[in-house]
């Protein structure tokens, strides 16, 4: 089925974003892009700020929906699999780093709404920890306030590690990506951790 014209226009708008940063961009060049009208596009978003409010809007209902793959299954599978998720997420969404630091007196209604839910990410990873421990997956903390940190390396290596990789001219693919995280986890498993890891999680990254 075609795209509506407002998808392309929000979807032209989300390349044009991530690859020159929203400030740069211009409804005329939005336009182009997709080969209609500053009109017609004006028919269907009247300004600029209509258009990054809907992006907004569709990067966090898909942050949303990977939030609610948290706990469907208990294995470690289904990590794997929200892992996964988090990747095409933070490829596909370049452009919320640069958004997100803009140096600006006040945060925009979109920063708020993203720091919100970048810190709900950290507090589900530290719940998550919690969980596996209580299955016997991941082993007690031997020092208060352990996990709290691990949640953190976590979190920054889910956010920030295709930015850091392309800093550095380097690729990182979905494995590489998955295998970072899991770097931070493995030492932490038990022996009934280390079975499931082997046996469910394993084959998805050979």
């Amino acid at each position: 089925m075609p795209l509506s014209t407002k998808e392309r226009i929000l979807n032209a708008s989300l390349r044009l974003f991530n690859e020159h940063g929203v400030d740069a961009v211009r409804l005329q060049q939005i336009a182009e892009e997709i080969g209609i009208s500053v009109g017609n596009l004006a028919y269907h978003f009247k300004t600029k700020d209509a258009i990054i409010e809907s992006v907004y809007e569709q990067v966090l209902d898909e942050f949303a929906h990977i939030f609610r793959q948290y706990l469907q299954a208990p294995e470690l599978a289904a990590f794997d699999q929200q892992i996964s998720l988090y990747y095409q997420f933070f490829r596909n969404y370049q452009f919320y780093l640069a958004e997100f630091f803009k140096t600006n007196s006040e945060q925009t209604s979109q920063q708020i709404q993203w720091q919100r839910a970048v810190n709900k990410m950290l507090m589900q990873l530290r719940s998550w920890l919690d969980f596996h421990v209580q299955r016997h997956i991941i082993r007690p903390e031997t020092s208060l306030g352990q996990y709290d940190q691990l949640a953190q390396s976590l979190w920054m290596t889910l956010v920030f590690l295709p930015v850091f990789s392309a800093m550095r001219g380097t690729a990182v693919d979905e494995r590489s990506y998955k295998q970072s995280v899991w770097d931070h986890l493995k030492p932490h498993l038990t022996e009934e951790g280390v079975d499931e890891f082997e046996t469910l999680v394993l084959p998805t990254l050979a």
